[in-house]
């Protein structure tokens, strides 16, 4: 069998979708590809990501239609942030901004479960005429020439189309077929992410706590609940799978000193390898690469799917513009523009979390002054303070 579309999109999770649903009412015809079960995208099961959006990513999804599929008593505030650094008590502090995106602001940005995204984003493509899912359907090669990109599915089916898109995950498959290299770091650590009740306040703070051997991020949904993202050394990870939910609880809260009581487990845990990638190029002929396929970012910086999410704006934006003028949508020159466009943002950031990370997690006696040193010179640096604080906000 034969399929013909105008975009072939290899990835239905977050990123995909969004792009599909930007794309509502342009009459061009969409096909996503994926490998689960339908069961899976329209309800997909809780795993531990708390996502941290954006204002920006705010607009986008409210534009999209996402945001009111969210139920309101899931999105949570994250007020302000603070940074610790090993066994000091000093805090690099970003506060409640003024406003965001020019308009008057209450919170740095916005914490929503990834499941509850990726079914939101799900309700609304699957109300678009114009896109088709192809659910537990698995890809076998993909091919792409001057005239047209081609997906062949593992039972043989072939699919053609004006351009193809690869939204299948850092790990992509599709980037490599398409030959476009990536540069990927294994960090050699490992996240476990769970939630957390606790009896002292969070006041909507966020936390990222470099300690020494084991990193703590908590990140604040309701006033005594907490996502508690704990990352360790892959070597060591049996120091946390080992212990009971009550003696992780424990652990935690002397890691943390007490700053929020005493803590209970409840939620199951869930953990992942940390592996950071950037492709070299967002780009090959009829093709473009869009959320982690394009970026994937280590977690620290919270940015993973706002940087997807942007991705499938700014390409969907100069598709449409395209075939509003009678343009081809899969020309070098569009893609090219797209792939300069994204890596504008995406460079510096993934590198610069890189950078981050190779200091903070080095426990060399220089490593760990000029630790403290950096925490305070972004405490008394206004500038410097204002630029991080502008990339949290988006």
């Amino acid at each position: 069998m034969s399929l013909h579309s105008d975009i072939l999109v290899v990835g239905a999770g977050p990123a995909g979708l969004s792009f599909a649903a930007e794309l509502a009412g342009s009459g061009l015809k969409v096909t996503l590809i994926e490998r689960s079960p339908l069961s899976v995208l329209q309800n997909p099961p809780y795993d531990g990501r708390e996502i941290a959006l954006t204002h920006f990513s705010k607009e986008i999804m409210r534009r999209l239609g996402m945001w009111d599929n969210i139920p309101e008593n899931e999105i949570y505030p994250l007020r302000d942030a603070k940074v610790l650094n090993g066994r000091s008590d000093y805090q690099l502090h970003f506060p409640q901004p003024t406003e965001a995106r020019g308009e008057p602001a209450d919170c740095l940005g916005y914490l929503i479960s990834n499941h509850n995204i990726r079914r939101a984003a799900y309700e609304v493509v699957s109300q678009l005429d114009n896109v088709s899912i192809l659910t537990d359907t698995a890809v076998k090669e993909v091919k792409a020439s001057d005239n047209e990109a081609q997906v062949i599915l593992e039972n043989g089916d072939i699919l053609t189309a004006r351009l193809l898109l690869a939204a299948d995950s850092r790990f992509s498959q599709t980037r490599r077929q398409l030959g476009i290299s990536s540069d990927m770091h294994d960090y050699s650590r490992t996240m476990f992410v769970c939630r957390m009740k606790h009896t002292l306040s969070n006041r909507h703070t966020a936390y990222e706590c470099f300690h020494y051997g084991r990193t703590i991020a908590l990140l604040p949904l309701e006033e005594h609940l907490t996502n508690t993202v704990i990352t360790v050394d892959t070597d060591k990870i049996n120091s946390v799978q080992n212990l009971s939910p009550e003696e992780l609880a424990a652990s935690v809260k002397e890691q943390l000193k007490g700053r929020l009581g005493d803590m209970e487990l409840v939620s199951s845990i869930h953990h992942y390898p940390l592996v950071g990638m950037i492709a070299k190029r967002f780009y090959g002929k009829r093709s473009a690469l869009i959320g982690d396929a394009a970026v994937g970012m280590h977690p620290v910086t919270a940015h993973g799917f706002n940087l997807g999410l942007s991705s499938a704006d700014i390409l969907a934006k100069l598709i449409l513009e395209a075939e509003q003028r009678g343009q081809d949508i899969g020309a070098s020159s569009l893609l090219e523009k797209y792939s300069n466009k994204h890596m504008l943002h995406a460079h510096p950031l993934y590198h610069g979390t890189n950078m981050m990370l190779k200091l903070f997690t080095n426990e060399t006696a220089p490593a760990k002054l000029l630790r403290g040193l950096v925490l305070r010179a972004g405490n008394n640096f206004p500038p410097l303070k204002k630029l991080i604080t502008k990339q949290l906000t988006g």
